[in-house]
């Protein structure tokens, strides 16, 4: 009986479609290859499988399998576009991320070279403090190459004068006005005084000369920034009550160009 099963199992699967026929002695292996009207695998397979899938998600009937054609554009310049105004397309330069801008540093600057010309009173919506900074270290430097590293005190008076006129301006005036524009202002209306410091370099500032320039420099931010403090503000009547301290606080620089501070103490 067990036999029997065998042979009936052994039967079958010699016997079974899904099995191939034994191979024949001598003669040599052959391998499937399927003729230009079928399809390349299977020769039973369905019609709705035979397509090939296009780049695009649809699907074709027969032919070779189209390519995909998508590439990574590359942006004209290099990595260094990024640092500059126009930076990759769709994407914000990277300085302009950081607060830099060098069209509104440079649009302010000519507004503080220029005090007769009329100020806009929406030019501090955009405050920041990169022009500000730059000047107050180019200050710093310039006065340190001229034997006199006044950094602490520029930095100190800067602060505490910052601070006293925000006070002060915030009393004074009925909207009111944030830190942030009033460091700005002051800030970038320390140019004329970097010209002195430069100058410093090369002349001796601790004479009649030095004592001229540090009062039109300071005559000059004084006016620069009062005016810049009134048209924002809308208080054109109060203008020399605002140049008052602003000036107080621009003749501390000034008398850092001209003397130095720290000598005497160094000395001893």
């Amino acid at each position: 009986m067990w036999q029997d099963a065998t042979n009936q199992y052994g039967a079958s699967s010699s016997q079974s479609p899904y099995y191939g026929q034994p191979p024949q002695q001598g003669v040599p292996l052959q391998f499937y290859a399927p003729g230009p009207d079928q399809p390349q695998f299977y020769p039973g397979s369905r019609s709705s499988l035979e397509g090939n899938m296009g780049p695009q998600g649809s699907i074709g009937q027969g032919g070779p399998a189209p390519a995909f054609a998508g590439n990574i554009q590359q942006q004209p310049g290099g990595w260094w576009t990024a640092f500059g105004t126009g930076g990759f397309e769709g994407e914000p330069p990277l300085l302009e991320e950081l607060g830099i801008n060098f069209s509104h540093i440079r649009a302010k600057s000519m507004t503080v070279l220029n005090p007769l010309r009329r100020v806009d009173e929406r030019i501090m919506d955009d405050a920041d403090l990169a022009g500000p900074l730059l000047f107050f270290f180019c200050f710093g430097v310039l006065l340190l190459l001229s034997g006199k590293p006044q950094f602490g005190y520029i930095y100190g008076f800067g602060l505490l004068g910052s601070i006293s006129i925000y006070t002060l301006l915030n009393l004074m005036s009925e909207n009111g006005i944030d830190a942030y524009r009033v460091v700005s202002v002051l800030g970038y209306c320390l140019l004329p005084m970097v010209g002195v410091g430069a100058i410093s370099v090369v002349v001796t500032l601790d004479g009649i000369l030095g004592y001229v320039l540090s009062l039109l420099s300071i005559i000059w931010c004084t006016f620069s920034a009062s005016g810049i403090f009134v048209a924002v503000l809308r208080m054109s009547d109060q203008r020399l009550l605002v140049a008052y301290p602003v000036a107080l606080l621009y003749g501390c620089f000034g008398l850092l160009s001209v003397f130095n501070v720290g000598a005497g103490s160094s000395a001893r």
